[in-house]
Protein backbone atom coordinates (compact mmCIF):
# COMPACT_ATOMS: atom_id res chain seq x y z
CA UNK A 1 0.00 0.00 0.00
CA UNK A 2 0.98 3.67 -0.74
CA UNK A 3 2.41 5.38 2.33
CA UNK A 4 0.21 9.10 3.41
CA UNK A 5 2.82 11.76 4.66
CA UNK A 6 0.70 14.96 4.94
CA UNK A 7 2.91 17.85 4.51
CA UNK A 8 1.86 20.19 7.25
CA UNK A 9 3.01 23.19 6.15
CA UNK A 10 -0.24 25.01 5.93
CA UNK A 11 -1.55 24.80 9.72
CA UNK A 12 1.53 26.96 9.69
CA UNK A 13 0.53 29.29 7.51
CA UNK A 14 -2.88 29.78 9.22
CA UNK A 15 -0.58 29.83 12.49
CA UNK A 16 1.42 32.90 11.50
CA UNK A 17 -1.27 34.78 9.87
CA UNK A 18 -2.50 35.11 13.81
CA UNK A 19 0.81 34.85 15.93
CA UNK A 20 0.78 33.00 19.13
CA UNK A 21 0.83 28.89 18.50
CA UNK A 22 -2.94 28.10 17.32
CA UNK A 23 -3.36 25.89 15.74
CA UNK A 24 -0.57 23.94 16.56
CA UNK A 25 1.83 22.44 13.94
CA UNK A 26 2.97 19.93 16.68
CA UNK A 27 -0.69 19.05 17.94
CA UNK A 28 -1.75 18.54 14.26
CA UNK A 29 1.65 16.01 13.71
CA UNK A 30 0.34 13.93 16.65
CA UNK A 31 -3.32 13.52 15.15
CA UNK A 32 -2.33 13.24 12.17
CA UNK A 33 -0.20 10.29 13.10
CA UNK A 34 -3.29 8.94 15.61
CA UNK A 35 -5.43 9.53 12.62
CA UNK A 36 -3.55 7.07 10.62
CA UNK A 37 -1.22 9.02 8.68
CA UNK A 38 2.21 7.29 7.73
CA UNK A 39 3.86 10.14 7.97
CA UNK A 40 4.85 13.79 8.82
CA UNK A 41 6.19 15.98 5.44
CA UNK A 42 7.36 19.82 6.38
CA UNK A 43 9.39 22.21 3.94
CA UNK A 44 10.58 24.46 5.84
CA UNK A 45 12.04 27.79 3.81
CA UNK A 46 14.49 30.21 4.71
CA UNK A 47 11.87 33.44 5.15
CA UNK A 48 9.91 30.82 7.67
CA UNK A 49 6.43 32.13 6.08
CA UNK A 50 5.13 28.64 7.02
CA UNK A 51 7.40 26.19 9.25
CA UNK A 52 9.82 27.50 11.30
CA UNK A 53 13.31 26.20 12.19
CA UNK A 54 11.74 25.88 15.94
CA UNK A 55 9.13 24.09 14.52
CA UNK A 56 11.49 21.59 12.72
CA UNK A 57 13.41 20.48 16.18
CA UNK A 58 9.79 20.81 17.89
CA UNK A 59 8.12 17.88 15.66
CA UNK A 60 11.39 15.68 16.00
CA UNK A 61 10.90 13.71 18.81
CA UNK A 62 7.06 13.61 18.05
CA UNK A 63 6.72 12.37 14.75
CA UNK A 64 6.85 8.40 15.24
CA UNK A 65 6.17 7.32 11.66
CA UNK A 66 8.28 9.12 9.26
CA UNK A 67 9.50 12.46 8.64
CA UNK A 68 10.37 13.80 5.81
CA UNK A 69 11.73 17.01 5.16
CA UNK A 70 11.86 19.24 1.90
CA UNK A 71 13.65 22.17 0.48
CA UNK A 72 16.53 23.78 -1.54
CA UNK A 73 19.78 22.52 -0.15
CA UNK A 74 21.53 25.66 0.87
CA UNK A 75 23.97 25.04 3.26
CA UNK A 76 21.97 26.12 6.15
CA UNK A 77 19.02 23.77 5.32
CA UNK A 78 21.64 20.74 5.17
CA UNK A 79 23.19 21.36 8.15
CA UNK A 80 19.73 21.61 9.71
CA UNK A 81 18.54 18.13 8.46
CA UNK A 82 21.77 16.75 9.05
CA UNK A 83 21.41 17.37 12.70
CA UNK A 84 18.03 16.43 12.90
CA UNK A 85 18.06 13.73 10.75
CA UNK A 86 14.52 12.44 9.58
CA UNK A 87 14.03 9.24 8.17
CA UNK A 88 13.83 11.21 4.35
CA UNK A 89 15.34 14.22 3.16
CA UNK A 90 13.32 14.94 -0.23
CA UNK A 91 15.83 17.92 -2.43
CA UNK A 92 13.59 20.68 -3.80
CA UNK A 93 14.90 23.49 -6.41
CA UNK A 94 12.49 25.90 -5.42
CA UNK A 95 13.61 29.55 -5.30
CA UNK A 96 13.61 31.36 -1.96
CA UNK A 97 10.61 33.44 -3.28
CA UNK A 98 8.55 30.43 -5.07
CA UNK A 99 5.12 30.65 -3.37
CA UNK A 100 5.33 27.04 -3.66
CA UNK A 101 7.48 24.58 -5.62
CA UNK A 102 6.74 24.87 -9.45
CA UNK A 103 9.55 22.78 -10.92
CA UNK A 104 11.51 19.74 -10.61
CA UNK A 105 15.86 19.11 -10.69
CA UNK A 106 17.38 19.15 -14.06
CA UNK A 107 19.50 15.75 -12.75
CA UNK A 108 22.03 16.26 -15.86
CA UNK A 109 22.48 20.10 -15.49
CA UNK A 110 22.83 19.81 -11.34
CA UNK A 111 24.62 15.52 -11.20
CA UNK A 112 27.34 16.78 -9.71
CA UNK A 113 25.81 19.31 -7.47
CA UNK A 114 23.29 16.46 -6.25
CA UNK A 115 25.51 14.02 -6.14
CA UNK A 116 27.89 15.77 -3.53
CA UNK A 117 24.89 16.64 -1.23
CA UNK A 118 23.52 13.23 -1.32
CA UNK A 119 26.43 11.66 -0.57
CA UNK A 120 26.52 13.73 3.25
CA UNK A 121 22.93 12.50 3.81
CA UNK A 122 23.38 8.58 2.93
CA UNK A 123 26.67 9.15 5.08
CA UNK A 124 23.89 10.05 7.80
CA UNK A 125 21.80 7.46 7.26
CA UNK A 126 18.96 9.42 5.89
CA UNK A 127 17.05 8.48 2.77
CA UNK A 128 17.10 10.93 -0.44
CA UNK A 129 14.94 12.05 -2.55
CA UNK A 130 14.85 14.09 -5.65
CA UNK A 131 12.11 16.42 -6.76
CA UNK A 132 11.78 15.46 -10.44
CA UNK A 133 9.17 16.40 -13.24
CA UNK A 134 7.93 13.44 -15.17
CA UNK A 135 10.40 13.05 -17.82
CA UNK A 136 12.12 9.61 -17.91
CA UNK A 137 15.31 10.78 -19.68
CA UNK A 138 15.81 12.39 -16.58
CA UNK A 139 15.66 9.07 -14.05
CA UNK A 140 18.91 7.77 -15.40
CA UNK A 141 20.83 11.09 -13.73
CA UNK A 142 18.34 11.03 -10.55
CA UNK A 143 19.72 7.76 -10.05
CA UNK A 144 23.58 8.44 -11.08
CA UNK A 145 23.57 10.88 -7.55
CA UNK A 146 23.05 8.18 -5.57
CA UNK A 147 19.88 8.67 -4.19
CA UNK A 148 17.30 6.26 -3.47
CA UNK A 149 14.24 7.92 -4.84
CA UNK A 150 12.57 10.63 -6.92
CA UNK A 151 9.40 12.45 -5.78
CA UNK A 152 7.04 13.02 -8.99
CA UNK A 153 5.98 16.69 -9.38
CA UNK A 154 2.33 16.15 -9.95
CA UNK A 155 0.94 19.43 -10.18
CA UNK A 156 0.52 18.76 -14.19
CA UNK A 157 -1.24 15.48 -14.15
CA UNK A 158 -3.32 17.19 -11.48
CA UNK A 159 -4.33 20.56 -14.09
CA UNK A 160 -5.09 18.46 -16.52
CA UNK A 161 -6.79 15.26 -14.69
CA UNK A 162 -10.33 16.75 -15.87
CA UNK A 163 -9.48 17.00 -19.15
CA UNK A 164 -8.06 14.03 -20.20
CA UNK A 165 -6.65 11.87 -17.34
CA UNK A 166 -5.14 8.87 -19.52
CA UNK A 167 -3.17 11.28 -21.27
CA UNK A 168 -2.27 13.64 -18.32
CA UNK A 169 -0.91 10.16 -15.89
CA UNK A 170 1.07 8.94 -19.55
CA UNK A 171 4.52 10.80 -18.75
CA UNK A 172 4.12 9.93 -15.21
CA UNK A 173 3.67 6.00 -15.61
CA UNK A 174 6.53 6.29 -18.34
CA UNK A 175 8.50 8.21 -15.43
CA UNK A 176 7.96 5.37 -12.87
CA UNK A 177 8.93 2.62 -14.74
CA UNK A 178 11.84 4.32 -16.03
CA UNK A 179 12.55 4.80 -12.46
CA UNK A 180 11.85 1.15 -11.56
CA UNK A 181 14.22 0.27 -13.98
CA UNK A 182 17.13 2.01 -12.50
CA UNK A 183 16.31 0.45 -9.19
CA UNK A 184 14.47 3.90 -7.48
CA UNK A 185 11.76 4.25 -5.26
CA UNK A 186 8.97 6.15 -5.98
CA UNK A 187 7.46 9.08 -4.50
CA UNK A 188 4.88 11.65 -5.74
CA UNK A 189 3.08 14.99 -4.51
CA UNK A 190 1.77 18.74 -5.17
CA UNK A 191 -2.01 19.35 -6.14
CA UNK A 192 -2.88 15.55 -5.02
CA UNK A 193 -6.53 15.39 -3.97
CA UNK A 194 -9.19 13.32 -2.96
CA UNK A 195 -10.73 13.86 -6.48
CA UNK A 196 -7.81 13.02 -8.13
CA UNK A 197 -5.56 10.74 -6.07
CA UNK A 198 -7.13 7.38 -6.04
CA UNK A 199 -6.63 7.01 -10.41
CA UNK A 200 -3.03 7.73 -9.91
CA UNK A 201 -1.97 5.44 -7.05
CA UNK A 202 -3.87 2.62 -9.27
CA UNK A 203 -1.96 3.39 -12.67
CA UNK A 204 1.73 4.18 -10.98
CA UNK A 205 3.71 1.49 -10.45
CA UNK A 206 5.45 0.95 -7.32
CA UNK A 207 4.41 3.88 -6.22
CA UNK A 208 5.82 3.77 -2.22
CA UNK A 209 4.32 7.31 -0.74
CA UNK A 210 2.43 10.44 -1.62
CA UNK A 211 3.01 13.71 0.30
CA UNK A 212 -0.10 15.51 0.34
CA UNK A 213 -0.58 19.00 2.28
CA UNK A 214 -2.93 22.49 0.49
CA UNK A 215 -5.50 19.79 -0.61
CA UNK A 216 -6.11 17.80 2.91
CA UNK A 217 -5.46 20.57 5.00
CA UNK A 218 -8.09 22.82 2.84
CA UNK A 219 -10.37 19.54 2.29
CA UNK A 220 -10.34 19.20 6.75
CA UNK A 221 -11.93 22.62 6.56
CA UNK A 222 -15.19 21.16 5.76
CA UNK A 223 -14.67 16.98 6.79
CA UNK A 224 -12.67 17.65 10.12
CA UNK A 225 -8.80 16.16 10.20
CA UNK A 226 -9.43 12.74 11.33
CA UNK A 227 -12.20 12.13 8.23
CA UNK A 228 -10.21 14.23 5.92
CA UNK A 229 -7.36 11.72 6.73
CA UNK A 230 -9.12 8.41 6.49
CA UNK A 231 -10.94 9.15 3.45
CA UNK A 232 -7.57 9.69 1.56
CA UNK A 233 -6.43 6.63 3.35
CA UNK A 234 -9.31 4.62 1.66
CA UNK A 235 -8.14 6.54 -1.66
CA UNK A 236 -4.55 4.81 -1.58
CA UNK A 237 -6.18 1.13 -0.23
CA UNK A 238 -5.77 -1.55 -2.59
CA UNK A 239 -9.07 -3.80 -2.14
Amino acid sequence: MTKLSVNINKIATLRNARGGETPSVTEAAVKIQEFGGQGITIHPRPDERHITRKDVYDLKPLVTTEFNIEGNPHRSFIDMVLEVKPEQVTLVPDADDAITSNAGWDTKKHLDFLTEIIAEFKNAGIRTSIFLDPLPELVEHAAKTGAERIELYTEAYAKNYLTNKEQAIKPYYDTAVAATEFGLGINAGHDLSLENLKYFADNIPNLLEVSIGHALVSEALYMGLENTVQAYLKRLAKW
